[in-house]
């Protein structure tokens, strides 16, 4: 079988994948703490021997689609006036505490709840730099860029912003949290800040997003229409030459 055949569907199932992404994307482009999923290519011999040999090195320049991570650049911030939203500045996440366990989300979008609890517009516990919920006695409430929360001048807690070691990925659960792989560990960053009075909007561009999703679509339509050509061709040979064989 002609080796086009191959090369259009593995493009066919790549173009694919990344226009769920770039769609996933656009429709996120306005949600807080969004971020954006871009994909990634893997070559096709993994492993420490596979450019042991010319061919090994002349196969694995053939590239596949890996899969999609998370793209870490900046969000930008809208002021809301709340003094209890929170837009970080610089990689980090706030952790909170739902019912299947510690969640990470660029979402700042919190509130004191009946019990005094910060927590989020879900009702799920914010934790501190300690990990522990965040008690928040009535009165005033001011953060700081160092995420220390201040009620009437006195200091009660700090807001937890944590990173993971380079190369972590994190898995995306609904639009704006995330879970971390099970090995890994969090760590409280260290060139984060933290604007109150904000919110940290997806870091997904919509013009971008929409030249993306037209971009993916079409070359999607291409390697459709090569497909069409290749099995037409396949048809034909066995409809017409075979017999003749």
């Amino acid at each position: 079988m002609d080796s086009g055949y191959y090369a259009a569907m593995t493009g066919l199932i790549a173009r694919t994948q990344a226009l769920d992404a770039a769609a996933a994307n656009l429709a996120n482009a306005q949600t807080p703490g969004y971020r954006a999923e871009r994909e990634f290519f893997r070559s096709v011999l993994l492993g420490p021997d596979s450019t042991d040999s010319q061919l090994g090195q002349t196969v694995n320049n053939y590239g596949l689609l890996g899969g999609d991570q998370l793209s870490m650049t900046q969000g930008t911030l809208q002021e809301t006036g709340n003094p209890l939203d929170l837009a970080i500045l610089g990689q980090g996440f706030f952790q909170i505490q739902t019912a299947n366990g510690p969640r990470f989300t660029r979402d700042g979008s919190m509130q004191r709840s009946q019990k005094g609890l910060l927590v989020t517009d879900a009702n799920e516990p914010v934790l501190s730099s300690t990990g522990q919920p965040i008690s928040i006695p009535p009165g005033d409430v001011s953060v700081g860029a160092d995420g220390v929360i201040s009620v009437a001048g006195g200091a009660v807690a700090t807001v937890g912003v944590f990173a993971f070691p380079p190369g972590t990925q994190l898995t995306a659960e609904g639009a704006n949290r995330y879970v971390a792989p099970r090995n890994a560990k969090s760590v409280v960053s260290t060139d984060a800040s933290i604007r109150a009075g904000s919110l940290e909007g997806a870091n997904q561009d919509v013009i971008q997003g929409t030249m993306d999703l037209i971009v993916m679509q079409r070359q999607a339509e291409m390697m459709q229409k090569a497909l069409t050509v290749f099995h037409t061709e396949f048809n034909k040979f066995a409809s017409e030459d075979l017999p003749r064989v």
